[in-house]
């Protein structure tokens, strides 16, 4: 056996891990539903103002990442995009979205956004790299 590190994926093992983690959770009578999305912030003139992107699976909407431009922060955009989200999932059989965030990152602006901090795990070095990990269910 060789153990290869890689930067870029082929398409292709997207899909077989795609198809066994289906594969695994019909197998225990669960019901995975991956799939990845993307919302993109555009101004009015097509231009690039920031992304949301993450996955859905076993009744979760996960948030990977939320970037917005330096330049067009402070004007709601994440929050917006946040919303986005909600608003698409709302209502189709998702039970939470979820995500983690570093403390020099976001997590007040989650907070802000009704998420809740289930827990921290603590950085031993350096409280910016505390973990933050947070949650908001949607309404039954």
């Amino acid at each position: 056996m060789n153990i290869e590190y890689t930067e870029n994926i082929d398409e292709k093992y997207y899909k077989l891990i795609d198809d066994e983690f289906n594969k695994y959770a019909k197998k225990n009578e669960v019901v995975c539903n991956y799939k990845m999305f993307a919302f993109i912030a555009k101004d009015d003139e097509g231009n690039f103002l920031g992304i949301i992107t993450g996955n859905t699976y076993y009744g979760e909407v996960h948030i990977e990442d939320l970037i917005v431009l330096e330049e067009y922060r402070k004007q709601h955009i994440g929050s917006r995009l946040i919303n986005a989200v909600e608003e698409y999932y709302k209502g189709k059989e998702f039970e939470n979205i979820n995500l983690t965030t570093y403390g020099f990152q976001a997590p007040r602006f989650y907070e802000k956004c009704g998420f809740k901090i289930e827990f921290i795990r603590k950085n031993k070095k350096d409280s910016k790299l505390d973990k933050y990990y947070l949650v908001k269910y949607f309404e039954s």
